[in-house]
């Protein structure tokens, strides 16, 4: 049985499914968590999601927690796919060890999305009342590490790339009231409703040459929260396509060194 599962098993009364070993794809290893849920089309299906656990947890610490959106490419019911990019890159010593969190990740199944939106249109569309099916799962999970992880509820931070660009943009709408610092990457949301953001530090990113998600999604969301008075800064990588990420997380010190700074009063429980 791995680390992870032998110290954090009673946490989650029965929600952990298992573990996925270090050397499948990673350094640390990944907790896989278990949600029922129930919305849409969805009766009592059970979805799973990987917990990344900080390299050692002190009794009575409480730590920060980064969720994350994963694009695309990572859609499923196989927490395998949920690996590459950012949840790799923080599964490494040299990343967790300094940055020590509990990083949750939801996943998408095939052929849905985060938020029911066209990626390729340079134009936003309205955010809608009742959020997409997996955008309400992403939620749930999101519930669930609150209440059975030891989290600091001043340190929530939000990020996600390409369609979870789009699903952090939409999230950090629904529950700014969470949300310590937010990062969405190569994505897009509602102008008119940047005011619900105004009071959330963000830094998001896109790359200059993007052709998959217009940059122009990105500028308009921040213009649209300096418009009302909110705390936003902007990176845009010249000559970059549709991988803006890559630069993004991995600067040593750029948006994770930013996030791991941010604070605010906790949540009311």
């Amino acid at each position: 049985m791995s680390r992870f599962v032998f110290t954090m098993m009673f946490l989650f009364a029965g929600s952990l499914t298992g573990a996925v070993p270090r050397d499948v794809f990673a350094e640390q290893d990944f907790g896989v968590g278990e949600i029922e849920f129930t919305g849409g089309k969805y009766e009592k299906e059970k979805f799973t999601y990987l917990i990344l656990p900080p390299l050692k947890i002190e009794e009575g610490q409480k730590y920060p927690l980064l969720f994350f959106m994963h694009g695309a490419g990572e859609r499923g019911n196989d927490v395998e796919k949920l690996l590459p990019h950012l949840p790799t890159q923080m599964s490494k010593e040299e990343w967790i060890g300094k940055y020590p969190c509990f990083m949750v990740i939801p996943q998408c199944r095939d052929g849905e999305r985060w938020v029911e939106q066209n990626w390729n249109d340079k134009e936003s569309a309205p955010i809608v009342e009742k959020p997409s099916d997996q955008m309400q799962m992403a939620m749930a999970v999101l519930d669930q590490s609150l209440k059975t992880l030891p989290i600091d509820r001043s340190r929530i931070y939000l990020t996600g790339l390409s369609m979870g660009g789009f699903g952090s943009w939409e999230l950090a709408m629904r529950r700014p009231e969470l949300f310590a610092a937010v990062a969405p990457v190569c994505g897009g949301g509602d102008e008119t409703q940047a005011a619900r953001l105004k009071n959330i530090p963000i830094w998001a990113a896109h790359g200059d040459a993007d052709t998959v998600v217009w940059p122009v999604r990105s500028r308009s969301m921040v213009e649209a929260i300096k418009a009302v008075g909110g705390n936003v800064k902007y990176t845009e990588y010249p000559g970059v396509g549709h991988n803006s990420w890559t630069p993004f997380y991995s600067d040593p010190a750029g948006v994770l060194a930013w996030m791991f700074q941010q604070r605010k009063q906790p949540a009311k429980e």
